[in-house]
Parts: structure tokens; C-alpha cells; sequence
């Protein structure tokens, strides 16, 4: 599968894959019109598509093509967050809705694929929140009464993880839980979406979106067509339509993932992710008669604050070989870039300070694939006027007192990085940017992202990001320009491959 999103290749991305959709050439009418063909965008779509409406489906690469290839498709009813934080930002009736929620996705996951005989790898199998040994478990302790308290009875503590190829402490065992082969699964609700009379355009980008009034929208594409809608769903990630209000209560993080080839039966289906801090997560994915992939992320930092991916991506294989010795040559190596909201909730529901047609879901922290499909199910409901227990839950809108430390933290953290305006360049000249990296210089008063190609051509662009003037920075790993304030990336040649931007980063000649 091929995408600008990045250098590196998912397990996903190089196996079988969505087809490619046409672009959209001409203005259409529909009931909603979906920006993004990523796992929120696809399963609202099919979801409304079910019920009777008009869709069309846009994205200006292919279908799943952003961070839902990206993913290392896990399916959990335990949010990123822990409940004990939920239970202490949110209250705990909230925190009981929360693990409803994410529990009625990993079933609607389900349900689709039986009712539209999807072929992706879905299994249940059981998932554990451990300690190493040795480590204190108080939190897991806690945790474990928490997680009862939102309804999930079934967790239980056990001693220690049921793997013969290391000993970990103690553990939290999540019985039914799920995983997937993602892009089989969007490649399934494809082709559902568009046999109930739905459109999907790729290679199509949204330039201006805009509420009219309650009942009325209008998305603008870079090639001058336009499509008017009842509503409008932006599933980009991060919305790409919204300047400040949502940017100032979530983060961009960006997560690195392995994938080591282990032979059969060297490693049990399970979900694994732990207590430390860095942390990890760890599943299996089928890939012969005769070997399987074990697919480790963690070593998480904010997006454009670290540019050391081959170091992250070392200390993860370091770790994965102390606790799985059988696992042989690493084969797969990529990032994601995963929103984390300052109170541990996902936004989805009406766009604030917008009209009311327009929606938006963002801030999937690391549980996009459970947080897409609420997503998909929470939006059906809201599109139709229907009452939603979990709306209020995930308002965009909402405030949290009990959230304050954390906004602040995240806040002032983006205010420190404008320092960067001011400072030195990376490099003193152009002449020191190596083949095939990027390197930021100072020209007078502003600052320019300069990329050297494998031949030795210079492709030089503003290093201001257009969303809020932040300086970008390389990304080695990805062969990028990441913005450290709000997680806008761009290509190597500037155009932008991810939001909240929706411009690319300007020529310098």
C-alpha cells in the first residue's frame, strides 16, 4: 500500500489492501458528506449508509490510507487512560459509560464482519495489563476495583501473565477481547458502503468546509468540486477545521511499532500492555503456514519534540528479545501519531463554535480502532436526531474541572516550542544539509525547512507551520516536517499530510 504518509511500511500496508477509488471531478448533493476514509470516517459511512442516507466519503490519499494503516489494530474495552484517572476526572458513572462504550464497539466490530462475511483476521482472545516482576502493584490494585466499578466484572488479577517465555508480576486479565487485520476490514465496509448506494472519492482534498446552517454544509476540494450535504463528519485525525478550540485540549504523540518474524506456536494469541513507563503493547499477526509476526510498540514521545526513531526503535527490539528469545529478524518498523486528550476521552459530536451540521471525532489516544467505531455509531445517532447515552460523555464541547493540571501541562508546553522562532538554525548554511535528510535554517527573521534529496536536489519551504506559526522540525524516521505545537506534518516536498493544517508548508524559491 502506498501512502505519503510516511517512509516506514505497517505489517498491513505490505499486505493485501483496499482498492483505489476515483477521484470526485464534479459537485455532487448527499445527505452527509465524510471527510476522512479512515476507520471513524468508513464506519460512519456504513453505518449511515445502512440506515437509508446518502454518503459520500472523502480523502486525499487512498481509503485508510492515514493513521488507521498505521495502527497495530488492537481491540480493548480498557481505554488508553486508566479508569482510576477516568474515575477521578470524570466520576464514575462516566467511567462505567466509557467501558460500555468501548465493549459495544469490540461487539459492533463483530457484528459487521459476520453480517458482511469480512475475511480480516478477527479473533477474541484474552488481553492483560501487567506488571514487571518485582515492580510495585499497587496501581494494578486499584485498578482492578476501578475497572469492576465501570462494569466490568469479569477482569480478574492473576499471578502473572500465562507465558512460558518470560515471568512477569502480576496482571489484569480482560477476557474477550478482540484483534484484526485493519485494512481487510476497511476493505470489507468498502464494499458495503458503496452496494448501499454510497461514494467513495480518494485523491481528494477537502480545502474548505463549511457550516451553512443547522441542517446545511459545504465541503470545497482543492480541484474546484464541491459537495453540499445535510452534514458533514471530519474524521481526519485531527479536524482539519478547527483553528484553536479542540487543539487546546488534546496532544500529538507519535508511537513506535516492530514486528518481529517468530515461528508458530512461539508465542500465544494474546494482548499484552503494561505498567512502565515507557510502555508497551504487544499482539501477534499471522503471516505463513509456518510463522507468525509479533508486533511490539511503545517508546512514545510528542510529536516534533525527538527526532531519534532508530534509537526508540532499538530499545523496542532490545525488550522484545529479553521476553520472546524466539523472535527472529525484525522485518517491520513504523510510527503513528495518536491524539491523547488532556481528560482521557475521546471528542466526538458537534463541532464547537460551529454550525450544527458540522461533527467531528478526534482524540483517539491510543484505542483508535474501539474509538473509530463508537465513533461511527455515536455520529449515526446524532446525524438522526436520535438520543445517545454517550454523548454527553464525548462532547467536544465539554469542560473538565478535574482535567485542569493536565490542560495546563499540555498548554504550556506548546507555548514553550514559539521559542523556536527566535533560536539559531539547525545547520549554518544549506551546504550542510546531507543527502537525503532535512535540516532547519535561520534567513533573517524567519526560518526555512531545507530537504536534501539521494541526488542532491535542495527542495526548500517555510518551516512556519500555516495552523498557528509553530516551527517544524525533521523527522528522520519518517522523512517528514512535524510541527511540535499540534501535531500538523508535512511531506518532504511541503504539502500537508496531516491536520489540523489543511495547507501545505510555502514554496521559498
Amino acid at each position: 500500500m502506498k501512502t505519503d504518509n510516511g517512509e516506514s511500511t505497517s505489517v498491513w500496508m505490505a499486505t493485501p489492501n483496499t482498492r483505489a477509488e476515483p477521484q470526485l471531478t464534479s459537485n455532487v448533493e448527499t445527505d452527509v458528506c465524510i471527510v476522512g476514509a479512515g476507520i471513524a470516517g468508513m464506519t460512519t459511512a456504513y453505518l449511515l449508509a445502512r440506515e437509508g442516507r446518502r454518503v459520500v466519503v472523502l480523502d486525499d490519499g487512498p481509503v485508510a490510507g492515514g493513521e488507521t494503516c498505521r495502527t497495530t489494530a488492537h481491540l480493548v474495552s480498557a481505554p488508553d487512560t486508566y479508569f482510576i484517572e477516568l474515575e477521578r476526572m470524570h466520576g464514575e458513572s462516566r467511567a462505567r459509560l466509557a467501558a460500555e462504550s468501548h465493549t459495544a464497539a469490540i461487539e459492533k466490530i463483530e457484528e459487521i464482519i459476520h453480517r458482511e462475511k469480512i475475511s480480516c483476521n478477527f479473533r477474541r482472545l484474552d488481553g492483560y495489563l501487567y506488571t514487571e516482576e518485582g515492580e510495585p502493584t499497587e496501581t494494578l490494585e486499584a485498578e482492578l476495583k476501578a475497572t469492576h466499578r465501570a462494569g466490568l466484572k469479569d477482569v480478574e488479577m492473576i499471578d502473572s501473565v500465562p507465558l512460558d517465555s518470560f515471568q512477569s508480576g502480576p496482571a489484569l486479565h480482560f477476557p474477550r477481547q478482540g484483534q484484526f487485520h485493519i485494512l481487510k476490514y476497511i476493505k470489507g465496509l468498502a464494499r458495503a458502503i458503496e452496494r448501499d448506494g454510497g461514494r467513495i472519492y480518494s485523491q481528494t482534498h477537502a480545502d474548505e468546509i463549511e457550516g451553512l446552517t443547522e441542517d446545511s454544509a459545504r465541503v470545497k476540494t482543492s480541484n474546484g468540486a464541491t459537495v453540499k450535504a445535510h452534514a458533514v463528519v471530519v474524521a481526519t485525525n485531527s479536524p482539519v477545521n478547527d483553528r484553536v478550540v479542540i487543539h487546546t485540549k488534546q496532544a500529538p504523540y507519535r508511537t513506535y511499532v516492530i514486528g518481529a518474524r517468530i515461528p508458530r506456536g512461539r508465542a500465544p494469541e494474546l494482548l499484552l500492555w503494561d505498567t512502565s513507563d515507557p510502555f508497551h503493547y504487544v499482539r501477534l499477526q499471522r503471516l505463513s503456514q509456518t510463522s507468525d509476526v509479533l508486533i511490539v510498540g511503545g517508546e512514545d514521545h510528542k510529536t516534533g519534540q525527538a527526532d531519534d526513531a532508530n534509537k526508540r526503535y532499538g530499545r523496542l527490539e532490545k525488550w522484545t528479545r529479553e521476553r520472546f528469545p524466539a523472535a527472529k529478524k525484525v522485518e517491520f518498523r513504523w510510527s503513528g501519531q495518536v491524539m491523547e486528550p488532556v481528560d482521557g476521552l475521546a471528542f466526538i459530536g458537534q463541532n464547537p463554535l460551529d454550525e450544527k451540521s458540522i461533527f467531528i471525532a478526534t482524540g483517539f489516544s491510543g484505542t483508535g480502532m474501539t474509538y473509530g467505531t463508537i465513533s461511527g455509531m455515536l455520529l449515526t445517532d446524532l446525524i438522526h436526531g436520535r438520543e445517545n447515552e454517550w454523548a454527553n460523555l464525548y462532547n467536544p464541547a465539554r469542560v473538565t474541572p478535574g482535567a485542569l493540571r493536565e490542560f495546563a501541562e499540555e498548554n504550556l508546553n506548546v507555548a514553550s516550542q514559539y521559542t523556536k522562532l527566535v533560536t539559531p538554525g539547525e545547520v549554518a548554511a544549506v551546504r550542510n544539509v546531507k543527502r537525503g535528510r532535512g535540516a532547519v535554517i535561520r534567513r533573517g527573521l524567519s526560518k526555512s525547512a531545507v530537504y536534501r534529496d539521494e541526488q542532491g536536489v535542495l527542495d526548500e519551504h517555510s518551516a512556519i507551520c500555516p495552523h498557528l506559526g509553530c516551527v517544524v522540525q525533521w523527522n528522520s524516521g519518517e522523512k517528514t516536517w512535524d510541527c511540535p505545537c499540534h501535531g500538523s506534518r508535512y511531506h518532504r516536498d511541503g504539502h500537508v499530510i496531516n491536520g489540523p493544517a489543511n495547507r501545505g508548508l510555502a514554496k521559498v524559491e
